[in-house]
């Protein structure tokens, strides 16, 4: 193979490989988003929230990711 043939063969495999790494789906982070999700139930069910102004700081704190 020439060298021009050569150079176009290795970008074409380059842009197959971004693509496709473009394409995966956020599989893990979805699952670990629904797992904070779940904590967070159980902490209101088993300490709930005391007072609107507890309530709104947890949502305030949960909204920021802190």
């Amino acid at each position: 193979m020439t060298r021009t043939s050569t150079m176009t063969v290795l970008m074409l495999s380059v842009a197959l490989a971004c693509t496709g790494l473009s394409g995966c789906k956020r599989h893990h982070e979805t699952a670990g988003e629904k797992l904070d999700k779940f904590g967070n139930k159980m902490q209101d069910t088993f300490d709930p929230p005391k007072g609107p102004a507890e309530k709104a700081g947890r949502s305030l704190d949960r909204a920021t990711g802190n």
